[in-house]
């Protein structure tokens, strides 16, 4: 909300986009679930057209899919689509490491890799206790920090869109097994201790790692 109070359409928008995005990367809206503007804007109480806005905004985020006759429905992406997706967070999250290590592109004493520590060491503690509800919003702003340092707002984007997907197609996996704890990843601390050494062979092995683990857990999941 502005500091005067006051609720613009813009602002209307950015919330219902905000709220409704959270219920998609939460679970609460499953994969494949059919909704119109009609029934979003009755639910929220509020006029069509910043709904109509914000669910054009997340099906440009690839979180939704709209049909002209049916209305909207949360994106469904297959084992496939999670293959390519990881490879290209991969590949993006390289490029980032390789630039970083560059003399003089990463100050791995300011504040910003301390933020960045901080956010991880919180995504990790929700992991270890299997809080997926916390752990959603640690990672996307941890590794959105992380790719911030790179210096390039068009890299980290791309970024945080490509882990939002990945959140859309895993939650629901996720919270049909029984122990969160024993599938969630912990080394969000270990990829800044690594950074923070200047060692991006390191963080680069770590993040390699993670990825090869979250491809052979899609893997095992039913088509």
């Amino acid at each position: 909300m502005p500091a005067s109070g006051a609720v613009t359409r813009s602002t209307l928008r950015q919330q219902i986009a905000d709220a409704l995005r959270d219920e998609v990367l939460a679970g609460r809206m499953q994969p494949g679930e059919e909704f119109t503007v009609k029934q979003i804007a009755e639910q929220y109480g509020v006029s069509a057209t910043p709904v109509r806005e914000a669910l054009v905004d997340l099906c440009a985020q690839g979180l939704l899919d709209s049909d002209q006759h049916r209305g909207f429905r949360v994106r469904v992406f297959t084992v496939e689509d999670y293959r390519g997706i990881v490879e290209a967070r991969a590949l993006v999250v390289d490029g980032m490491f390789r630039r970083a290590a560059a003399p003089g592109s990463l100050d791995t004493h300011g504040p910003a890799l301390v933020s960045v520590r901080r956010r991880g060491e919180e995504a990790a503690r929700a992991a270890r206790c299997g809080d997926l509800n916390i752990l959603v919003g640690y990672d996307l702003r941890f590794w959105r920090e992380l790719c911030a340092l790179a210096g390039n707002t068009y890299i980290s984007d791309f970024l945080h869109r490509l882990r939002m997907q990945s959140w859309v197609f895993a939650v629901p996996h996720l919270r049909a097994h029984g122990e969160l704890s024993d599938w969630l990843w912990t080394g969000h601390g270990e990829v800044v201790s690594a950074l923070a050494l200047g060692d991006f062979e390191a963080a680069r092995a770590l993040i390699a790692a993670y990825n090869d683990e979250s491809l052979m857990w899609a893997e095992r999941l039913p088509r």
